[in-house]
Formats: C-alpha cells, sequence, structure tokens
C-alpha cells in the first residue's frame, strides 16, 4: 500500500492537452494535490500533539525524537515521489491519454453517464490498492519491501510516507497497464490519489478519535482503529484490514478486523514469525 504511494507523487504532472476535460480543470486538480497533502499532514501532526491516542514520543527529549522519526519518514517520502515523479509519471500520463482519446478500457465500455464512468474508475483503482496491499503481505518478495513501511514501532501520521523504494518502483510499473485496463483518464487519476493520501494519512495518524466518531466512518473509510489493528505486531492482526480507501473490500473479502482495546497494541514486526 505505498503511499508516494502506490500511491503517487507530490511534485506535480505535466498537463495533457488531449484531455477532453477543460485544461483548467485538469491544472486546477494536479496544482491542489501538494498544499492539500501538506495541510493535511499539518493538521493532522497538530491533532497528534494536542490529543494523542498512545504516547509514542515520552521523556526528556520526546520533542526531538519525534521530529527525528518524523523527518526520517518524509525523507523517504519525499525519494519515493521524486522516482515516481520522474520516471513513471510520463508513463502514466501517456497510457491514459491513449486509452481515453482510443476509447479503450473498462470505463469506455461499460459505458455510460460521465458520473458513472467516473464511480467506476475510482472503485476499480481502489479495488485494485486493497489488492495490491494484500499481495505484499502474503507474496514473501513483496513482504521484503513492505515490511519496511510496518517495522516503524511508533506509527503516526508521518508513517503514511514510509515506503521501500522496491515497493513503489513495482508498484508503479504494475499501474502503467492497469491504468489502460480501466479506462482512467489523468484527472481521474490525480483526484483518487488526492482522496487516497489524505485518508491514508488519517489512519495512520496517531489521533484520538471517539470510538463512537470511528464506528461511523469506518462503515465508509479505512479509520485509525481499523489500521492499527493492522499495524500490530501480531501477525494475525497484520493479516487483515488491507483496504487504503474504503473499507468495502476488507467486508467483502471477510479480512476485516476490530479490536476490542487498542491502547496496549504495539506495533512493528515480529523478527521471528512462525510463518508469513
Amino acid at each position: 500500500m505505498p503511499c508516494a504511494n502506490v500511491f503517487g507523487s507530490p511534485f506535480g504532472w505535466p498537463t495533457d492537452q488531449s484531455n477532453e476535460q477543460p485544461v483548467s480543470h485538469v491544472e486546477a486538480v494536479i496544482a491542489a494535490r501538494l498544499p492539500l497533502s501538506l495541510a493535511a499532514l499539518a493538521l493532522l501532526a497538530l491533532w497528534e500533539s494536542v490529543h494523542p491516542y498512545l504516547p509514542l514520543f515520552t521523556g526528556a527529549h520526546a520533542t526531538r525524537e519525534r521530529l527525528r522519526h518524523g523527518a526520517q519518514n518524509v525523507a523517504l517520502g519525499v525519494m519515493n515521489g521524486l522516482v515516481v515523479r520522474f520516471v513513471f509519471l510520463g508513463a502514466w500520463t501517456a497510457v491514459a491519454s491513449w486509452s481515453e482519446a482510443r476509447g479503450f478500457g473498462m470505463s469506455a465500455w461499460v459505458g455510460g453517464p460521465p458520473w458513472l464512468q467516473w464511480v467506476l474508475v475510482l472503485l476499480l483503482l481502489d479495488g485494485w490498492t486493497y489488492s495490491w496491499h494484500r499481495l505484499n503481505h502474503t507474496v514473501p518478495i513483496l513482504w521484503r519491501f513492505h515490511r519496511l513501511h510496518h517495522s516503524d514501532r511508533q506509527m503516526d501520521v508521518t508513517t503514511a510516507n514510509r515506503f521501500h523504494l522496491g515497493e513503489i518502483v513495482l508498484s508503479s510499473l504494475l499501474r502503467i497497464p492497469l491504468l489502460a485496463l480501466f479506462g482512467a483518464s489523468v484527472l481521474q487519476l490525480a483526484v483518487y490519489e488526492i482522496i487516497l493520501f489524505a485518508v491514508v494519512q488519517f489512519h495512520h495518524a496517531n489521533i484520538a478519535v471517539p470510538e463512537s466518531v470511528d464506528r461511523v466512518l469506518r462503515a465508509f473509510i479505512v479509520t485509525p482503529h481499523l489500521h492499527k489493528v493492522h499495524h500490530s505486531i501480531d501477525q494475525a492482526e497484520q493479516h487483515a484490514n488491507f483496504s487504503s480507501v474504503l473499507t468495502w473490500w476488507d467486508r467483502a473479502a471477510r479480512t476485516l478486523r476490530l479490536s476490542p482495546d487498542l491502547s496496549q497494541v504495539v506495533f512493528g514486526v515480529d523478527e521471528h514469525p512462525t510463518s508469513r
């Protein structure tokens, strides 16, 4: 579930003049991606400071440790974002533009009004994100990369940026044919990534969300409760809650798991697992 992420680059997209959407709309969405991501990061980091769920950083050097931890995670995200921006983004844009111009892909084959095609593409992208995340936990070579994300023993909002470059490269390569198959436009991909990174930052954040609110939210989207379970060092809990935006995928695949008490949850990776 990378978030430079399977999940994209924060450094801007080339504008495609052939896109059927007005260029001003495409450019506006693209331009909004970075400031929206930074705003979400800042707000959630502030929430963590005011009302954290777990005391992740304590002691005389708590502030320094938190800043060091956050800087390391964000640095990984920046590096991954640069690779996506300068290695893969052109291919994504070209494929999306090609499929849109030729009416290729599932959204074109299904047809219907534009709103239906939008819903279909966003669902397809999110369903793939669930599948990719689950593969990262079941295929040993993929887990070797993904374990870096889970190795963070102090999961907070910055953990949303913590992904191995190998995972980013593999997910970015797989996205090229999938964009054509789905018939996703550049604008649809950009909108999905804005939604995705906002929700991913939210459910990684070390924030205290009232259980009643979390319960309502998790009927639709992944919440801090669900993702804390997923980041537990307990392997049975790690093999649950693979969704990134919509929780419907976990419900349909019966991989949704709750915990009666997360106050004592331990994050990280079991260095001596019985199996993977």
